[in-house]
């Protein structure tokens, strides 16, 4: 994970980064020598923070097709020095999708630059998972050979060429080659095998089959780590769960197996003051079975000087369910308590943004002007504030919704504010539904279809009858675009 730098909102740089619709409309409108040389710097600078929740590849491969773009950019980046030296995935992973988008379209010279990647470069998984969906069986065979000499003969190549088949997300190639290398039908044979044999020696300690077992096992191997316990918890930033927090979950998980009524003492001593693992073990069951204690252990968990304990106690609050958690969290997000500000009041008001009622609207359209006042349009929990906005039908929410709509360097969260704003705003369907339509989330262009105004723009009918002939694209999108044509005939 990284934090790219992206442009401003307005600038054709910012807009295809974000992956907007307006990026592409405006791409074709610019100078096509300005429009490319952004397109480029967005292929080879990855500007997702997350790839796996954030699509490009296929808006990007769309606007080398419109504007017939040279794929010299992506060579020279692929090709690269730093090829040899940084091997993360994410250096060439979106310049290889686009790649594998443009193969798909007919572009020959994308198909041999993939080709030659797969054959030379550091990233070749990944283009040969590309060419495994885009090429013919002869030029797969082809590769095979430059392929295999990638893993010397020898006990520690044969391991890794294993690996490799095993690995593989397409295994088209593999399943070639294996009729003509016998080292690769070897390890193909071999890797489930091998699979199979890491299953069944999993180490590991488990717990003592009770409470107290089970309370025990949650702090074993958790040594006291003073960064952790007193850095100032922020739930507005993404954090891993370190090595306690993951075993405290499992010690939870394992509770619900024991835990008989006479145990419940013995659980809230421990939640209130018990060792760090075995008290957020305890809360957390404790909450997952609605004990009435929970909310008092909550606010004191809360206040803990212990900052792994404040993180915990905010984390299971997201769990509680039914009337009374939420009237417990309507009473901690209430701005005359003084809670609203506190990392509880924030947490109480996501748990009302997740599972509230209509009239619990105001505290969370308050919370998101809050939340962008301060934080601007980033952070782990706008995204369910956005989401509350939308699923409590909130109109006031509209302006804050359009905002994180237009500034959000997030595609993800563009998409979860689109859905928002068909919920509560009347002019979504001729205003950002339009512009949605060339969103690079499949998701966002399916909202759109379904809700678009198909009458006052010339543009979105041309868009849809695209979107339809696209091979490329979805089937969620093409059965919603359908949809929206075949009912547009209808009622002529």
């Amino acid at each position: 994970m990284f934090e790219p730098v992206i442009a401003p909102s307005a600038s054709l740089l910012g807009l295809l980064q974000r992956g907007r619709g307006d990026g592409q409309l405006h791409a074709l409108a610019a100078d096509r020598t300005e429009a490319i040389s952004a397109l480029e710097e967005c292929v080879t600078n990855d500007p997702r923070a997350d790839w796996q929740v954030e699509n490009r590849s296929l808006y990007y491969a769309r606007l080398y097709m419109e504007l017939e773009a040279p794929l010299d950019g992506i060579e020279d980046h692929l090709h690269a020095p730093d090829d040899l030296l940084d091997h993360e995935d994410n250096r060439t992973g979106l310049a290889l999708s686009v790649l594998g988008h443009l193969a798909a379209y007919g572009r020959r010279d994308a198909l041999l630059m993939l080709r030659e990647y797969a054959a030379t470069g550091t990233n070749w998984a990944w283009a040969l998972d590309e060419l495994a969906m885009r090429d013919d069986d002869l030029g797969l065979l082809v590769l095979g050979p430059a392929v295999l000499d990638r893993f010397p003969e020898g006990p520690e190549g044969d391991a890794d060429l294993r690996a490799a088949v095993r690995g593989a997300y397409e295994p088209r190639p593999w399943r070639l080659w294996a009729a003509h290398h016998p080292r690769i039908a070897t390890a193909s044979e071999q890797s489930p095998f091998d699979l199979w044999q890491r299953q069944l020696n999993r180490g590991g300690v488990t717990p003592g089959w009770s409470v107290g077992g089970v309370l025990a096992w949650a702090d074993e191997g958790d040594p006291f780590d003073g960064a952790a316990a007193f850095h100032r918890y922020d739930p507005s930033e993404p954090s891993e769960p370190d090595a306690g927090a993951r075993r405290a979950a499992a010690a939870a998980r394992c509770l619900s197996a024991v835990v008989r009524p006479e145990d419940r003492d013995t659980l809230l001593d421990a939640a209130r003051s018990g060792l760090p693992g075995a008290r957020r073990a305890a809360l957390r069951h404790l909450v997952d079975v609605q004990d009435p204690a929970v909310p008092g252990l909550i606010e004191a968990a809360a206040a803990d000087v212990d900052e792994r304990i404040v993180r915990a106690s905010l984390e299971v609050l997201g769990r509680m369910r039914g009337p009374e958690a939420l009237a417990h969290a309507r009473r901690w997000a209430d701005p005359a308590t003084g809670g609203a500000d506190s990392a509880l009041g924030e947490a109480a008001v996501q748990l009302l943004a997740d599972a509230g009622e209509p009239a619990d609207g105001p505290a969370v359209v308050d919370a998101l002007r809050r939340w962008i006042s301060v934080r601007g349009v980033t952070g782990v929990g706008l995204g369910t504030l956005v989401d509350g906005a939308g699923r409590l039908a909130a109109a006031a929410a509209v302006p804050a919704l359009r905002h994180v709509y237009g500034e959000a360097a997030s595609s993800e969260l563009r998409g979860r504010a689109a859905r928002a704003l068909a919920a509560t705003d009347r002019h979504f369907p001729e205003g950002p539904a339009v512009e949605c339509l060339w969103d690079c989330e499949e998701a966002t262009r399916e909202l759109a279809a379904r809700h678009v105004a198909t009458t006052g723009d010339a543009r979105v009918l041309e868009r849809l009858r695209r979107l339809a002939a696209d091979p490329a694209e979805e089937a969620e999108v093409h059965a919603a675009v359908r949809g929206r044509l075949t009912a547009r005939e209808r009622g002529r």
